[in-house]
């Protein structure tokens, strides 16, 4: 259960980026409550997480979903570059992850 709600801390941080980015610097208000519901979700899931998963090893994983997340959605949603080197490091982000997970 735990491993479930790292990954959903990590989704939640991906969608908390794109409404944070919606919000303009908090100058939308239905953006900015989104955003901050967003970021209240994904810090509890992460915590209660942390409660069973090692520190290093959840973290490294959380920043990973939220890295390569955003990096697609970046590309996705508002057309940000996504040549052959952002792919291959992205690649080695989530070939890390992988291995960590099976490293447990």
């Amino acid at each position: 259960m735990a491993w479930a709600m790292l990954v959903a801390s990590g989704l939640i941080d991906v969608a908390w980026a794109y409404a944070a980015k919606r919000s303009a610097g908090f100058t939308h208000m239905g953006w900015s409550a989104i955003s901050l519901l967003l970021l209240a979700a994904f810090i509890i899931l992460l915590t209660r997480a942390l409660q069973v998963l090692p520190l290093g090893t959840a973290y490294l994983v959380w920043t990973g979903i939220g890295a390569v997340g955003t990096l697609a959605l970046g590309a996705i949603m508002f057309a940000e570059p996504l040549g052959g080197p952002r792919l291959a490091l992205a690649g080695i982000v989530l070939l890390g992850i992988a291995g960590l997970k099976l490293a447990d």
